[in-house]
This record gives structure tokens, sequence and C-alpha cells, in this order.
């Protein structure tokens, strides 16, 4: 049986990354040589209270996806810490970690490369509550009949086969398999990035429905900063494996602090264009993780750069007038070697 909300303890720290990084070795020549490492994450940090969403956004190819990934594991980290509901994973037993993968569950970006097309949905849902040893026979049934019906799914349609659906069902699919363990903690990647935007709302307002039955905690990726905005409380801004701004969502976009967030919000499009909208275009493009630039990652495409940006990092701290917002930008803090 899934747990209702009110059985889930509320938690304001039940995920908390500290400096999290992961490199990647680029080897070369016949002995295999390390030759340098591509920073995917370089230093992520933050907070996710119980029941909250935080969205991650950033072009392709930023960390997103790693960084969560090493978060679940599922990646060996560099560097780094991450706690869930107050428990140390990084180094972690087995055994332990076993028991922990069932609060921390996700939600893959393709619909159709995620499933087994040689297991039936059924199958497919069950697997989790077999491989815990959470349910056999027909209790495993019925906990698969109510997944699918949590989803919006007919029970009935069990039997059938990954390639007889939609790529919205199959979504459906996806995420009623992260509900069978009774998860309390989710990551979202891109889960809509791959369906039509009529389907995309649909997908959506299931994942609100179910955090607030469910009590449920989004970490939510994705490039697209119109449907980040429509379902998270709270916002991460990622340019080449750092975070280069995060606040509350409603305050990032009446008020986005870093050139590369204004860039970014400039491009969304509206409904009601205003003719006196500014398009904001970086200059250049992205830089090699391999390789990042010195001081700020983002200053070779800055309109706002100064002197001290292409020397000195800066490090994401709190505006002295709005401590929820956090942004690594010169333009806003003293320089500080």
């Amino acid at each position: 049986m899934i747990a209702d909300a009110t059985a889930i303890a509320a938690d304001d720290g039940l995920l908390e990354v500290r400096d999290l990084k992961t490199h990647f070795p680029v080897r070369r020549g016949l002995l295999g040589r390390t030759v340098g490492y591509v920073r995917a994450v370089d230093g992520v940090s933050f907070r996710l209270g119980a029941g909250r969403t935080l969205g991650l956004v950033g072009e392709s190819g930023c960390g997103k996806t790693t960084a969560a990934r090493t978060i679940l594991r599922l990646i060996p980290a560099t560097a780094g810490s991450v706690r869930f509901a107050g428990q140390e994973v990084f180094g972690l037993p087995p055994s332990q970690m076993r028991s922990l993968r069932q609060d921390m569950q996700i939600i893959f970006q393709d619909p159709y490369g995620s499933l087994n097309p040689r297991m039936t949905i059924g199958g497919i849902i069950g697997e989790p509550l077999r491989v815990h040893g959470r349910a056999r026979g027909r209790g495993l049934e019925d906990q698969v009949a109510q997944l699918l019906d949590r989803v919006g799914l007919s029970p009935a349609l069990r039997n059938r086969y990954p390639h007889e659906f939609s790529g919205g069902q199959r979504q459906r699919i996806g995420i009623a398999r992260a509900l069978a363990l009774e998860p309390r903690f989710i990551v979202c990647d891109e889960p809509v990035s791959a369906l039509d935007v009529s389907i995309q709302a649909q997908i959506l307002n299931l994942l609100e429905r179910l955090q607030q039955e469910l009590g449920l905690t989004y970490l939510f990726i994705a490039h697209d900063l119109a449907v980040v905005s429509h379902i998270s409380d709270d916002v991460a801004v990622m340019y080449v494996g750092k975070i280069v701004e995060q606040a509350p969502s409603t305050r990032l976009y009446e008020n986005p602090l870093h050139p590369y967030t204004k860039c970014l919000m400039s491009a969304i499009p509206r409904s009601h264009p205003d003719a006196d909208r500014e398009r904001i275009v970086p200059q250049g493009e992205v830089p090699s993780a391999t390789n990042p630039p010195p001081g700020c990652p983002f200053h070779p495409r800055c309109a706002w750069k100064m002197d001290p940006c292409s020397v000195v990092q800066p490090a994401l701290r709190p505006m002295p007038d709005d401590p929820g917002h956090l942004v690594a930008c010169h333009l806003y803090h003293e320089v500080s070697a």
C-alpha cells in the first residue's frame, strides 16, 4: 500500500548536498595515461526540504543529470558530501545503500528507452517490489494494479508491452515504477522533454498531484524554464558544472540577477510578447568542461564582465537584502581572492 503524505515526517533538510564534484578522467595513448579531467560537476551545493521541488536548469551538457546521478550514487563522486535525512550517502556499505535506495528513486528522460521491451508493464512496475522483497504473488499483483490506477492507467493493461503505449503513457509507467517502493525523494530527469506539449501538461499535473498526495520531494531537471516555473518551489541555475544562481521560483523569474540567468530568461517564449523586451544573447560558445576558463566560468560570454571576473571565481553567496536569493557574480558582491 502506498503511504499517505501524513505518514511522512516533515524535515526541513531532507537532502543536503555540499561541494559535490564529479570529474571524469581523460585518457590517451596505448597505456591510457590520464591527461586531464572533464569537470562535469564542480562544487555544487544546495539544500532541499521535504515535500518541496528544486528545479535544476541549464543548457545541455552543464552537468545537471550527472549531479543527480551522483547524488543517487549511480555515478561515483570525486569529492563532496550528500546527506539524506541526516545520513551520509557516500561511503555507505552495499547493504545499507540497498535499503536507502528504496527512499531515492528516478524518473528517466526517455520513456522509449527506459522500459524493457521484453517485459510486460506489470513486470516492469512489479520488479522493484520483487527485488526488495516487498511483495509476491497476489499481493504483488494488487500493488501493481494500485500503482497503475494511481498514475491514470487501467490495471487491465498490465499484461501489455511498452511498444503498445504512447510516449505519455510510457512515462506514466515510469512514474509508477518510481513510486513502487514508496520513496520520499525522486529525481525527475527531464521527464517531459521527449513528449508533445499537450502531454507535457498532463504529466506535470500528475507529478504535482502525486507530490501533494504522498508528500514527495523532487529534484526536477530541465532545460525548459517555462516548465520549471510551473512545478518548482526553488530554482538553481547551472553553468559548466557550477550553480551560478539559486532562489525561490517566483523571485528568480521576477528578478534574475546573474548575467547567464538573464540570458536564459530573455529566451523564454511568451504568449503576449513585449515589444520593449530585450533579447540577451551571450557571446561565443559554452566553454569545455575539460578546460574551463579561470575566474567566473561565464566571463568569456558576459556583457557585464569586469577585470576581476577573469581572475577570481565568484562564490555562491546570498544577497545582502535577500538572504534566500544566492548568486555567484562579482556585480553583487565584493571581490575576495
